[in-house]
């Protein structure tokens, strides 16, 4: 008999070593490597032994592939279509991965009830009628869908060959285990080897597979690292479980752009998509309260007008304190400091505590003009008009800086009521007619004579 070949693998990073040792050093953590059988002598393919065999693969010029016939698959969810680049590319491989009940299954599963091809959801979490009690809540009738509980690689491939599906989706990856594998499940070998098996499978019979991943506490998907670089998208499911909505991102699509931003509603019936999230994002208020400012900003293609928050207050103890929520904390100390040296508010000695609504996190550089603003409004008490909207980036020599496609910012004002925008004076503004003012201010001292 053979020798069994063994390694050792950190189970926080994936790193492998030849023998153990204390400390792992790519990550630096402690008493995290452990030794694991990496493969058995007998290795076969996925296919089982009475298929057919398939030809080797030759070389061919890149005019001569046909990619005619690779149309994206349209899975009737637009904001998942739309985070993707367009629909599921043939022969994709595509992580999801979020936290612990902020929704992952139920999305996967409310696809896989509404798809118009014949789908296979493979779950080694819950059993079948589990599955069919949440079913019921969404959807209750689905003709393409089919359920399987199983969690070895082998009997998923023939239950695969035998029912022929157009989607495969796995809950999760870290359930799975290979016979060629003598180690637990979840653990960094068999994570490795059941997610070669899947793509090795997508990629020769153009079926796109659909992963869900566990996440550790750092937020970062459990696993190994390479993980991420062998699949083709990695989708990242955001929220807050005491708020009703989610946030889906793409940290990685070799098919589309990973700007993009999918909304949607947690509701008892499954997930409602938020084909408006302006409208979810800025709070409905009767009276006009200081500190509250709106940011046209953008989140891929896709024109968002989200409402910034801030309070100003003196501080109590001997350290202001700077705090933020959905913003860098990092530059939202630079234009404290822009405000203090070009403006002259003596922001120094107070506390600044500012929040982005809605429980999402922006890093567009145009929402600066509407911190400054939010800032400014609270430090004085005295409110911003509810109407007024900014679209714009600040320079640390207190210039009002542009911003990329400021017409489909100032289009996405017009259409949610507001009667002006403050952009830069230094925008290239190509709108013949527009029923919103436009307000050109090129330095913030221009910016405190609106709102002071």
């Amino acid at each position: 008999m053979a020798k069994v070949k063994t390694a050792f693998f950190c189970q926080n990073c994936g790193t492998q070593y030849s023998k153990w040792q204390g400390q792992c050093t790519s990550c630096k953590q402690w008493n995290t490597i452990v030794e694991e059988v990496v493969q058995t002598p007998e290795k076969s393919d996925w296919k089982s032994p009475t298929s057919t065999v398939k030809q080797v693969s030759k070389p061919l010029k890149i005019n001569e592939i046909d990619s005619s016939q690779d149309i994206r698959l349209n899975s009737l969810d637009e904001e998942f279509n739309r985070v993707l680049g367009g629909g599921i590319v043939p022969g994709s491989m595509i992580l999801l991965g979020g936290e612990p009940g902020i929704g992952k299954s139920t999305l996967l599963l409310q696809i896989a009830l509404t798809l118009p091809y014949k789908t296979l959801y493979v779950s080694g979490e819950e059993s079948q009628k589990q599955i069919k009690m949440r079913a019921e809540r969404i959807q209750p009738n689905s003709d393409n869908c089919y359920i399987l509980t199983e969690t070895k690689t082998q009997n998923i491939f023939k239950q695969i060959e035998a029912l022929e599906p157009d989607i495969v989706i796995v809950d999760s990856i870290q359930t799975l285990h290979s016979d060629y594998i003598e180690s637990s499940s979840g653990s960094i070998s068999q994570i490795k080897e059941c997610t070669t098996e899947l793509i090795k499978f997508a990629k020769e019979t153009a079926t796109p597979v659909i992963l869900i991943g566990h996440i550790t506490k750092d937020g970062n998907i459990a696993g190994p690292k390479i993980l991420e670089h062998m699949v083709d998208t990695v989708l990242q499911f955001e929220g807050d479980r005491n708020h009703v909505f989610r946030i889906l991102r793409a940290h990685k699509n070799r098919f589309g752009s990973t700007n993009e931003l999918g909304i949607y509603e947690m509701q008892g019936s499954g997930l409602r998509e938020v084909n408006n999230p302006s409208e979810i994002l800025i709070s409905k208020k009767d009276e006009e309260l200081s500190g509250n400012a709106i940011a046209a900003t953008l989140e891929g293609v896709r024109p968002l007008l989200i409402e910034v928050q801030a309070l100003v207050s003196t501080a109590v103890y001997g350290t202001p304190q700077r705090s933020a929520t959905g913003f860098n904390a990092k530059r939202l100390n630079m234009l404290l400091a822009v405000l203090e040296k070009r403006a002259g508010f003596r922001l120094g000695a107070k506390d600044v505590f500012l929040n982005i609504t809605g429980g999402i996190t922006v890093d567009d550089p145009s929402i600066d003009l509407a911190v400054v603003a939010s800032i400014l409004s609270s430090n004085e008490d005295v409110a911003i008009p509810k109407d007024f909207c900014f679209a714009a980036e600040v320079g640390l020599s207190g210039e009002i800086r542009p911003v990329q496609r400021v017409e489909q910012r100032i289009l996405e004002a017009e259409k949610l009521g507001f009667s002006t925008i403050f952009v830069s004076k230094y925008n290239k503004i190509a709108l013949k007619k527009s029923n919103i003012k436009v307000q050109l201010i090129s330095k913030i001292e221009d910016l405190v004579g609106f709102i002071v």
